[in-house]
Order: structure tokens, then sequence, then C-alpha cells
């Protein structure tokens, strides 16, 4: 299968060199200014050792492909499309955040959007060079892809990705969000790391609050998430572990704030449910911008 890349950071570049590594036809969208110095190869640093292989880059999607995998960050997204000019057979994006799919749809059109998840802590060390952090990938993707998506989700498994394919399309996206929003906004705020955030009553009373007000924005809007379920990922995570948008603030990079947590933020106000930790946790990080 012909695929191609659309934000080749630290989550692009690590799903592209998994797929090139399987012997995927696979091209890179860059930003013209940098495709002359552009590698050949993406490499990958994963806990199970070193992969690199072969990809093309170009600054124009023109030729068609079967998927087009968005891997850009939420502000990034309008701007970035404007690169892929032939319709692809199918959409896969993978940011984070809910609200990109209906603009993804409103683009492509609603039948080649196949919305999905990843979880995975991964940094850029250089164009196209990409690392693994966490100790494994967890992908997710909408189970109306399976019938395309089957065979090379079957062959991402093999190679130490968890995969698995969900039938509701809300529980898909909020159960990254309700786990991702809350993490990412405690920790920016507090500049603390997992394992000071469980260590301190407040702020991990903070984290269970902005976890429970995730999920019942999401349960009312048509997912099925479980607040105890949320809270039990957390303790898979190593002590250290810290958000990017954590990683973003002590940078001084732009933030995915109103991606992540905007949302959160808009269902609450449209269902009328209280979600005063997680605004409160937002004006924080906006009072320091």
């Amino acid at each position: 299968m012909k695929h191609a890349i659309l934000g080749v950071g630290a989550v692009g570049g690590l799903v592209g060199a998994a797929l090139a590594s399987l012997g995927e036809d696979v091209t890179v969208i860059v930003r013209p200014e940098k495709l002359a110095a552009y590698p050949k190869s993406l490499t990958a640093e994963r806990p199970s050792g070193v992969i690199t292989a072969p990809v093309r880059a170009v600054a124009k999607l023109t030729e068609l492909v079967d998927v087009l995998w968005i891997a850009t960050r939420t502000f990034h997204l309008q701007a970035a499309l404007d690169a892929a000019q032939a319709p692809p057979r199918m959409v896969v994006p993978l940011l984070n955040g809910v609200e990109h799919v209906a603009v993804l749809r409103a683009r492509f059109g609603p039948d080649r959007v196949f919305p999905a998840t990843i979880a995975v802590a991964a940094d850029m060390l250089a164009p196209g060079h990409s690392a693994q952090r966490s100790p494994g990938v967890r992908l997710n993707v909408i189970a109306s892809a399976e019938p395309v998506l089957g065979p090379i989700i079957t062959r991402l498994r093999e190679i130490g990705f968890s995969c698995d394919f969900v039938a509701n399309e809300e529980t898909l996206l909020w159960s990254k969000m309700c786990f991702l929003a809350p993490f990412a906004l405690v920790t920016a705020v507090s500049g603390k790391d997992k394992g000071e955030v469980f260590a301190d009553l407040e702020w991990k009373r903070k984290l269970t609050s902005a976890v429970g007000e995730a999920c019942a924005v999401a349960n009312a809007s048509g997912a099925q998430i479980d607040p105890a379920k949320i809270q039990e990922l957390f303790d898979s995570f190593p002590a250290a572990t810290r958000s990017s948008m954590a990683k973003d603030v002590i940078a001084k990079r732009p933030l995915e704030l109103d991606g992540i947590a905007g949302p959160i933020v808009r269902g609450g106000e449209r269902y009328g449910i209280d979600v005063s930790t997680t605004k409160s946790l937002m004006e924080a990080i906006k009072s320091e911008r």
C-alpha cells in the first residue's frame, strides 16, 4: 500500500518509520524549505532497537495514496492541509483532541476519514529521526477501517504496537482525551512529573477532579468511559513521565491548549456540566504565557 505522512514530528516519524520498515511505500510531506536537506530514510529509536527505512520526501502530495496519516499539532492542521493536494483513499488522523475529525470530513468527505488515536511518549531528535520513550505504543483505530487497515495493523502488532479496532467513535476519541487532557494540564501547571503529582495530595485531587470532568463530558457526548479505568492508566506510566504540554511550557513552545482542553470546556457549557477544575487549570496556563 502507498502511505503518506503529514506531520513528520516525533509521532509521525515513528509511525512512518514503522510502516516503511514493514516494506510499505511511505511518502513524507515536509515544509518546502526543509525538502532539499531531508534524509532519504526515517530512523526511530525504540526500546526493541533502532529501525531505519527508506522514504520519499515531498513538499506537496500530488499523487494518489491509499492512506494519509495525519500527525500534526492541532494548531498546525489547517495550514498543513494545503500540502495534501491529491485526495487519498483514506485519511487516518492521529491528532490530539476530538474536534479535528469534523474539520477533516469537511475537507475530504465523510466517507474518507477514519479516526484513530495513538498513545506514546516520543521525541524528535532531528529531521527524520525520532525516539520512542515509552515502553509501548498504543494505536486504536475506528472499526470501520478494519477491512483496509486490518493487514497493516496485524503487522504493526508483530513489531510491538498494541492495536485495537474500536466500534464507537466517541469512545475511541474520548478515551485518550480523558487521560491526556487532565494529565497535560496538571503537569503543565504544577511543573511536576507523574510521581510528584501522585505524592502531592492537592495535585492528585485536581487530577482526579479533571478526569471526572472530562469523563462526564465524554459520556454526555456519546462515549462510554469509566473514570476508574482512566485512573488505572496512570498507574502504568513511569513515575518520571511528563506530558508533552509540560515540556512545551518549559521550552516556551506553542501549546495545544485549546485542542486538548477546549473540547472539555465547550462540552461542559453545552451539556451543563461543571468543569471548573479544567477551566482553572487552563486559565493558570494562559496567565503564564
